[in-house]
């Protein structure tokens, strides 16, 4: 009988202890800050902050204070969550087929199966689930910005020859600059005497830096910059790309220099030139070629346009002319009407299958039937010849150049439209 009194009583204390455990847990877990109709937890905090502060001993960066780490990340979730609010309000979704094509591409970019990869995931502490919503976020917050953002953002031609012009002009053509970026931010309704004591963080992030102090953790620490995290780092820009705020100042710099501080609206920046590169003249191999296509339907399979094809090469064997042949023939309107002339094309210019057939074949040469996306082909290769094509990497950089620089200014700008217009209560201490 006591025996049994005994077990009872060791068992009803196990249960007293899971009971209080899951409690204590839950009272641990509480609302940090709130996000229109949304909040975010201690908890989905803390899980965000191990994440970022594995990937910053990874980089080597040095970690900055947790309260101001937690700051920063907790930032960039509120960001997050305001995304993704819009997102659902505006009809964006992310179906489970896409996220598994997507999952199982990055597993595949990795040289992994999706069994590897979900177990390397959890090996590390990443449960599974939660990288399948991360992902999910990230495709949600990516088409809200092509939406809202990207598809709204044009280049011209003029855009591009004045860009050039004024490349060539302060004789920046060929050069690239690695940067990275601190801004001490002062958003709008900040009081006098913040924007004076955030205009004094700048002052001492400078003196720390004259002083031999670490960019990238000084970066981590005090920067209120989307790539503060990533050690301040904007990457490789050609001139063009450069933020209009920050070229003057970089045409001046050496490699290892640091900026005196910066003043614009949205706060106090500092930046340093990492390294600079010079680009190279571009030369490709170029080929002339003509094509003749044989496109499937309800009334031609893919062995009758083989067929057509086969009958065809005997008819330029015995002497026809491949440009009437490709007149007569040719299911592609546009080359048909020019004897299935293609002109001078450059690598990546036409679908790899056609590529491939081609660069297989020796001038005067006729390949022998393939198939594409389009249809069934036979392709001749009339000759070839090395083109400069600088020019039009050049042009095609620029247009890229400006892009970029467009899309950063208008993605910032809708950042702190959309961080304006939301309601946010912080309720992490310190805040």
């Amino acid at each position: 009988m006591y025996k049994h009194l005994n077990q009872l009583i060791t068992t009803f204390i196990g249960l007293f202890c899971i009971i209080q455990s899951a409690h204590s847990a839950v009272e641990l877990d509480r609302i940090i800050a709130v996000i229109n109709d949304d909040v975010v937890m201690k908890s989905e905090l803390d899980d965000k902050v191990r994440t970022v502060k594995n990937q910053l001993k990874e980089q080597g960066t040095t970690l900055p204070p947790s309260s101001i780490l937690e700051k920063q990340v907790l930032d960039r979730l509120i960001l997050t969550k305001l995304q993704i609010q819009m997102a659902e309000k505006t009809g964006i979704r992310v179906d489970d087929e896409s996220l598994n094509r997507t999952i199982s591409n990055i597993a595949a970019e990795n040289k992994l199966s999706l069994a590897q990869f979900r177990e390397i995931l959890e090996s590390d502490g990443y449960s599974y689930a939660r990288f399948r919503e991360d992902i999910r976020q990230e495709i949600l917050t990516s088409r809200l910005r092509q939406r809202q953002v990207d598809n709204r953002i044009t280049v011209t031609d003029r855009e591009i020859s004045n860009f050039m012009d004024n490349q060539e002009h302060q004789g920046e053509v060929e050069t690239e600059y690695n940067l990275a970026h601190i801004l001490v931010a002062t958003p709008e309704g900040m009081s006098t005497a913040a924007r004076e004591d955030a205009k004094k963080i700048a002052e001492k992030v400078l003196a720390d830096l004259k002083n031999g102090g670490d960019f990238s953790q000084l970066a981590a620490t005090y920067s209120d910059g989307q790539d503060a995290l990533d050690g301040g780092k904007l990457g490789w820009r050609k001139a063009g790309q450069v933020p209009t705020l920050f070229a003057e100042s970089v045409a001046d710099m050496e490699k290892g220099d640091v900026s005196d501080i910066i003043r614009s609206s949205s706060g106090y920046h500092i930046i340093t030139l990492l390294d600079v590169r010079s680009t190279e003249q571009v030369v490709v191999t170029q080929t002339s070629a003509r094509h003749i296509l044989i496109v499937t339907d309800e009334l031609i399979d893919d062995e009758d346009a083989r067929r057509r094809l086969q009958q065809l090469l005997l008819r330029l064997k015995g002497g026809d002319d491949f440009a009437d042949l490709a007149r007569g023939h040719s299911n592609d309107a546009l080359s048909a009407a020019d004897g299935g002339n293609l002109g001078w094309v450059s690598p990546g210019d036409l679908v790899p299958e056609v590529e491939a057939a081609m660069n297989a074949l020796a001038p005067g040469q006729v390949s022998q039937p393939f198939k594409s996306q389009f249809g069934h082909h036979i392709v001749q290769v009339l000759e070839r010849r090395e083109h400069d094509s600088t020019e039009d990497v050049k042009r095609a950089k620029a247009r890229e150049a400006i892009r970029r620089r467009k899309l950063e200014e208008a993605h910032q700008n809708w950042l702190r439209e959309m961080r304006d217009d939301a309601y946010v209560e912080y309720r992490l201490e310190g805040s």
